[in-house]
């Protein structure tokens, strides 16, 4: 059974005291397979999953009906049709994921300014302020929930509390379709019953090390003396779960936090061993990371290299520049340096990826007395230019056309960002 299915469902079904629950974290349910369901009305209550129809894909995202079966987002596809036989597969469209991210985006605001997005589906809201104008959590939790219904035909799962790892518990518990309001006194009432798993930052490896001392439940956590929890997982990693077993988590709704890196892989159909092939596909993912660099107003002081070779070994490398860049064929020039530094030629490459890293508001290009990348600048931009107008890829590099391009080659293609939890 997944632990994603909805089976420990909680919700706050009428309104209480909730002056304590300042903080709301909104998850869309099932973002990328509700929108996709949008198209196709006629698959709603089955089991649907997102992906690419290949035998090297990986799930995207599956609806409440396909994870009972066990399917859960980044799983091989093969073993998701195997755990769900049924299912019907859809392909992604993440130009539909960004536009109705926006307008879900947008209904956030409507309520408070203090919103700090986590990724294209989810969003802390900062609520203090709106109590004045629309009511409490619960009132407000109702509200925004009915608009973006209403706007987009999707749902969302709203979780309020005092603190920020609460208020997604909470969010996570009240999938799909709810609202679940923690307040100040019902903390740990409502936090010692949950699995250590619930705990932010508890992984396979570190449940196993807490399972071994015995400890299942968040409540375990609490009382077991933190000397003990230290001898266990270390100093930084005690002090965190100790205080967030009883509740505690200083931070606040950041509204300027920024994406701590940007980067696209893509995962071939079959194993790629010509190092042109992948040369070519290093442009086209660092072209969209360039892009992606621009759009949001940051440029990259380190560039990333993601390599995966046919037995599943994952090889990664990466360079800092002499100075940040926003350039998609400046990252693309490192990433064939560090490519080429591999030196594993011929072997078979199941994945490659680029990332942009360590970025800052620094944007490249800026005041020196010369610009080396004066030509590729100017080229860019006017591909940005065209591209807002008339779509994406509606200019590329020739290198990228025709017959011997990579994108015949790739089954998956994911854009993906760091993000806070």
């Amino acid at each position: 059974m997944s632990k994603q299915d909805g089976s420990s469902r909680q919700v706050t079904t009428a309104p209480l005291d909730d002056r304590t629950a300042t903080i709301m974290h909104v998850d869309m349910d099932a973002f990328f397979a509700s929108v996709e369901l949008l198209e196709r009305p006629d698959l709603r209550g089955k089991p649907v999953i997102v992906g690419h129809a290949s035998a090297r894909s990986v799930v995207t995202a599956a609806t409440y009906e396909a994870r009972r079966y066990g399917v859960n987002s980044a799983m091989p596809m093969a073993v998701a049709l195997r755990r769900c036989p049924h299912a019907v597969v859809l392909e992604p469209h993440f130009d539909r994921y960004q536009h109705f991210s926006r307008q879900v985006r947008a209904i956030f605001e409507e309520f408070t300014p203090r919103v700090e997005p986590l990724s294209i589906d989810e969003a802390f809201l900062d609520i203090t302020g709106a109590r004045a104008l629309f009511g409490g959590a619960y009132a407000i939790g109702t509200e925004l929930r009915r608009r973006v219904l209403d706007r987009t035909g999707l749902t969302c799962s709203v979780g309020a509390a005092p603190t920020k790892f609460l208020a997604k518990l909470a969010s996570t518990r009240a999938k799909p379709d709810g609202l679940l309001i923690v307040p100040e006194p019902d903390t740990l009432r409502f936090l010692h019953p949950q699995p250590i798993s619930a705990l932010w930052g508890v992984g396979p490896k570190t449940a196993d090390h807490l399972t071994r001392l015995g400890l299942r439940t968040v409540a375990d956590v609490a009382a077991v003396p933190i000397e003990t929890l230290r001898a266990a997982i270390g100093d930084a990693g005690a002090t965190r779960l100790h205080a967030l077993a009883w509740g505690r988590d200083p931070r606040i709704v950041d509204t300027v936090s920024a994406e701590k890196s940007i980067g696209h892989e893509t995962t071939f159909e079959t194993d790629v061993r010509d190092a042109e092939t992948l040369k070519r596909e290093l442009l086209r993912l660092s072209l969209r990371v360039g892009e992606r660099l621009r759009r949001s107003d940051v440029a990259a002081r380190t560039v990333s290299l993601k390599l995966r070779l046919h037995d599943f070994t994952t090889l990664t490398r990466s360079r800092t520049l002499n100075e940040p860049t926003d350039l998609g064929r400046r990252v693309y020039e490192e990433a064939v340096t560090l490519l080429e530094a591999l030196g594993r030629h011929g072997e078979g490459v199941r994945l490659i990826g680029v990332r942009a890293e360590q970025l800052s508001a620094d944007a490249g290009g800026g005041a020196v007395l010369w610009d080396d990348d004066e030509s590729w600048r100017d080229t860019e931009a006017a591909v940005d230019a065209l591209n807002a107008k008339f779509g994406e890829g509606a200019l590329r590099p020739a290198a990228l056309l025709g017959p011997g391009g990579a994108r015949r080659h790739h089954a998956r293609e994911q854009a993906d960002r760091d993000r806070p939890v």
